[in-house]
């Protein structure tokens, strides 16, 4: 079955263009041209990727992102004029899953899309009905049981620990800063301590990388946070 492919873009032109391009790869597609709008589409319509303007009227990009990572961990794809490095940190910091500056090569958004939808359909292809077994590459977690394997070897780890992993498992590709990392795992509103996270990631990686100096699971994206690798995602 065809993937579902929401557009967010304002530039009729462009939105046009995208549509075309991603019909003729066999995808469906959805568009609208302001946040509002958009988010209405999402809440009513099953959609698996998201290619999202930042620049919009009534409700820019960055405020869509925000509502979108509230309800789902669906990819979305920025593309945006605003090419600066910031502005990148800014979207990715927020959870977008890639980012692709105007213009652009259609060759190139497919390329990307193609391989955004392979990576999130064969990750919830590779969670049971119960939702309790996730397997991202030799990482092993159960979430009825709270045990962890690498390869076949079990490891023991703390329950913050843990939740910190299933965050990670839960959303593979997606960029963390370390007040997100917080407030999901700690369920309090803001960071007043960026080193509780910090520590805690260090103690991870001791215990699952076999080189923590070198994380192949939890990656460093500097400036922004944290993710899981992509050797992992693959």
């Amino acid at each position: 079955m065809a993937a579902n492919i929401l557009i967010i873009e304002d530039d009729l032109e462009i939105q046009e263009l995208i549509v075309t391009c991603l019909n003729k790869e066999g995808y469906r597609t959805l568009s609208s041209s302001n946040g509002a709008e958009a988010l209405e589409q999402l809440v009513k319509n099953s959609v698996e990727l998201v290619i999202l303007d930042l620049m919009m009227p009534k409700m820019d990009g960055y405020e869509v992102l925000r509502r979108i990572r509230e309800i789902s961990s669906i990819p979305v794809l920025i593309l945006s004029a605003k090419g600066e490095e910031m502005d990148k940190m800014l979207g990715l910091g927020l959870g977008a899953d890639d980012y692709v500056t105007k213009p652009f090569g259609l060759g190139e958004l497919t390329a990307r899309v193609r391989a955004m939808l392979r990576r999130y359909l064969q990750f919830n292809n590779s969670i049971s009905l119960t939702s309790s077994m996730i397997k991202r590459g030799d990482l092993t977690l159960n979430k009825q049981t709270y045990e962890v394997f690498v390869g076949p070897s079990k490891v023991e780890l703390t329950a913050k620990e843990f939740d910190i992993l299933t965050l990670f498992m839960t959303y593979p590709s997606r960029v963390f800063t370390k007040s997100q990392i917080y407030q999901a795992v700690w369920k309090e509103d803001c960071l007043t301590d960026e080193n509780t996270v910090m520590v805690h990631i260090r103690r991870l990686r001791k215990k699952i990388e076999a080189d923590p100096s070198h994380p192949r699971y939890i990656q460093t994206v500097w400036g922004i946070g944290y993710k899981l690798g992509e050797a992992v995602n693959e």
